[in-house]
């Protein structure tokens, strides 16, 4: 799978009007969008040729982290090209005709439906958790049913022919997923080129106090690490794997310092990505 034209694909996890769908269309205009039934798959297109980029969902405002990224980000052999903050604005969709107090149930993705909560306190709804928004979306207009709601993008409304009954049924109004655009080779932002992020990942020295002793360099070069997550590895309690952003490039002095530091109290250091910060960034 790597003629030229698979070469013009981006991957991401979905079907056709998930948000990550129109993350590819906002962030990478100039590739096809490639849907994947998982984050495995698309991940997998781009090591094989089969796409030139993936978007992948890594967090967002109001939900947290998207934990099946953070576990594949660092054996995934990908690269971190770009960052991305999507809006999400989450509409309330239907069968055409059908009216909002028609609906009984309403079916989401699992998150979807928990950044809406306020919709189903001041309606009679039973939520049903669902795969994929857009998946939902499609499986209402494949299995009509006219007590059935969906909660997904506008894009995935248009996408399979259902009528918007509520616009914008999300919660919060500052709701927002960051993207990573990811790539098969480094694409690393030149020092200088703006605000920079790196993203790494690390594993500590089987020593006392190494984590405090590796995050110290920081501190005292007065490095911004923007996050900091940690995972198990291998089903175990005393393997520990940290993710973490930091802003800067590595080639600036403070920044070299700092990772100079944290690699003497560190077992494994790898760079993930250096990529200029999206504007949306506080």
């Amino acid at each position: 799978m790597s003629s030229q034209q698979d070469k013009h694909h981006i991957a991401f996890q979905g079907e056709a009007g998930a948000y990550s769908h129109i993350a590819c269309q906002q962030f990478a205009p100039d590739l096809e969008p490639l849907p994947c039934a998982t984050f495995e798959e698309a991940i997998a297109q781009v090591k094989s040729g089969g796409a030139q980029k993936a978007m992948l969902p890594i967090e967002n405002s109001v939900a947290g982290r998207v934990s099946d990224i953070h576990a594949l980000l660092p054996d995934s052999d990908l690269y971190i090209i770009g960052e991305h903050f999507l809006p999400i604005h989450h509409q309330l969709m239907a069968l055409p005709g059908v009216k909002r107090e028609d609906l009984k149930v309403v079916r989401s993705h699992v998150m979807a439906l928990g950044q809406c909560r306020k919709l189903f306190e001041k309606n009679d709804f039973l939520p049903e958790a669902s795969g994929d928004t857009a998946g939902a979306a499609r499986i209402l207009r494949d299995n009509p049913n006219t007590s059935h709601g969906v909660i997904a993008s506008k894009l995935a409304a248009e996408i399979y022919d259902l009528d918007i009954v509520a616009i914008d049924v999300e919660d919060a109004a500052h709701n927002t997923t960051r993207f990573l655009e990811m790539a098969s080779e480094p694409m690393d932002a030149s020092s200088g080129d703006g605000d920079i992020v790196t993203s790494f990942v690390f594993q500590v020295r089987n020593i006392p106090s190494a984590l405090y002793k590796s995050l110290g360099g920081f501190a005292t070069n007065g490095v911004n690490m923007t996050k900091l997550e940690s995972y198990q590895l291998d089903g175990t309690f005393s393997a520990t794997r940290f993710y973490a952003d930091i802003e800067g490039h590595p080639e600036d002095e403070p920044v070299r310092l700092a990772l100079e530091e944290l690699g003497f109290f560190s077992s494994s250091l790898k760079i993930l990505g250096v990529y200029r910060a999206d504007r949306l960034r506080g």
